[in-house]
């Protein structure tokens, strides 16, 4: 620890990246104060996972627990951070805390550009998912999808969209609609095997039959990538709809096409050739337009941070250092950098979905995390004092008074708890009862905590 001295730490965020972070610093003996926009902790873990990974999901919720059960851990749920929220982001640092880590994910979502993308039936897949995962202002809401639905993308995402749009909404199609080709696909093909079942064998070979010139004139042999593409398709788990899954390539979105109702009847799409890039290759249009019918459209193509929480904010990611320091893991990396003034800012470091959106899923963002807690470590030993935990936790109780926030410690989480074990309704597909609404769950909690 650094020269044995215990400091006060602020962790925003408590999902793998911020866990990891808190984990790290409370075990080297310091004060942590873990601030998590939702009421319950887990972030990416508990919203942004496909349902049925839950044995991930429960080895992650014991590990979560174990920490906030620490002495020196101190969880305030349902508390935000940004412009006209709970907290300002110079709130926090008034508090006295030795460091803030910033691991608030990436909230923003990328804008798409495309004409007509605000029509009904248009979504963004991190809407979907905290949907389907019962993410409050989401878990309520109708995602009404009809019966051909279209999803943007090539990632991890489209296929967990996918899948769930087979196994629970047993939609009658889906495609997925690829900017390139098939060899730059980029799911994991040990994802693919929750839907593998339900691919349209025949559709898929007319598609390659399709754009087998394309593929050729940069050297793809089509009848071998057709090979590798379908023996991805072993171990399947059991098909549960007859919904068909499909793939259209080389095919870039350019319009979406509404009807009278402004709801989606297509997308208008723009064919693609491939050109070679050093080893990889770029999409070009063609400048050849097509309708394809489809009645919901999703992208899945990335998140960026929210600008509004107040860090400095450049092109969808908040600004770090641009000076690397030489250390390992570089300190540059994770500290939060102000460009008007050409100053890091002091004490205020950024990992996980906030240093970097989108990069990996929870593994990744906790290694981050990790690394991210050795440069505080560093940090710390340039500093003499660490902070009086009891008056930063003091003076946060009393800012949150004044601000009216209704924050949730780890006694009202342990109380939300037993009131949604005592649903027996499983049915979901997420395999557990969980409340869509924060004010059932501030409910819940004020009743469990009168009885």
């Amino acid at each position: 620890m650094s020269g044995s001295q215990s400091h006060v730490i602020i962790v925003a965020g408590a999902g793998p990246a911020g866990m990891a972070v808190a984990s790290s610093l409370s075990k080297a003996g310091h004060e942590i104060i873990i601030l998590n926009r939702d009421i319950r902790f887990g972030g990416l873990a508990e919203y942004g996972i496909f349902p049925s990974k839950l044995k991930l999901r429960g080895g992650l919720k014991k590990q979560y627990w174990e920490l906030l059960q620490q002495k020196n851990v101190h969880y305030f749920g349902n508390v935000s951070i940004g412009h006209g929220k709970d907290l300002t982001v110079e709130d926090v640092r008034g508090l006295g805390a030795s460091a803030v880590v910033f691991t608030i994910g990436a909230q923003g979502t990328k804008a798409i550009g495309v004409e007509g993308d605000s029509a009904q039936g248009v979504f963004h897949a991190k809407d979907v998912v905290y949907h389907y995962n019962r993410l409050p202002g989401f878990g309520d809401r109708p995602f009404e999808m009809g019966k051909h639905v279209s999803v943007i993308g090539a990632g991890d995402v489209m296929v967990d969209i996918a899948h769930w749009l087979i196994r629970y909404k047993k939609v009658e199609r889906v495609t997925a609609i690829v900017r390139r080709g098939p060899v730059e696909r980029k799911y994991n093909p040990k994802e693919i095997r929750s839907i593998c079942a339900n691919m349209d064998l025949e559709g898929i070979r007319n598609e390659f039959e399709r754009i087998k010139d394309r593929m050729a004139k940069v050297g793809q042999n089509p009848d071998d990538v057709l090979k590798g593409f379908t023996d991805e398709f072993i171990k399947c788990e059991p098909q549960v709809s007859q919904t068909k899954m499909g793939f259209r390539f080389l095919a870039s979105p350019k319009r979406i096409l509404v009807d009278e109702h402004n709801r989606v009847r297509g997308l208008e799409m723009e064919d693609n050739r491939l050109d070679p890039k050093g080893e990889d290759t770029v999409a070009v249009g063609l400048k050849q337009y097509y309708e394809f019918p489809c009645d919901a459209v999703v992208f899945a193509v990335g998140d960026k941070v929210d600008e509004t929480v107040g860090l400095p904010y450049k092109n969808g990611m908040f600004i770090t250092n641009p000076n690397k320091t030489g250390n390992d893991p570089d300190d540059s990396l994770f500290q939060a950098y102000d460009e008007t003034v050409g100053k890091i800012m002091d004490g205020v470091f950024l990992a996980g979905w906030a240093r970097k959106a989108s990069e990996g899923l929870v593994g990744v963002a906790k290694r981050d995390g990790d690394w991210c807690a050795e440069v505080v470590e560093r940090y710390l030993t340039s500093k003499s004092v660490g902070g009086d935990a009891r008056a930063v936790l003091d003076q946060l109780h009393s800012l949150l008074r004044k601000r009216q926030s209704r924050p949730v410690d780890v006694n009202g989480l342990r109380a939300l708890e037993v009131a949604e074990r005592s649903f027996t309704d499983k049915t979901d597909c997420i395999g557990e009862f969980k409340f869509t609404a924060n004010q059932d769950m501030l409910a819940r909690i004020e009743q469990g905590r009168a009885s």
